[in-house]
């Protein structure tokens, strides 16, 4: 299990990344659900950072 705290970051950073992508494309393309989908996919992502970070 060396590896699983990278892979978490890593994921974590492209969940946020695909979050800004579709809210940015929501709002070009004039709106719809993609607002509440992309605020969800940045949500699971710095979720998931705040859960691995250390304590």
């Amino acid at each position: 299990m060396r590896g699983y705290p990278q892979v978490v970051l890593i994921l974590s950073c492209l969940f946020v990344g695909i979050g800004i992508g579709l809210l940015v494309q929501t709002a070009r393309g004039g709106g719809g659900i993609g607002y509440v989908v992309g605020v969800l996919f940045i949500a699971l992502g710095i979720g998931r950072l705040y859960l691995q970070r250390p304590r």
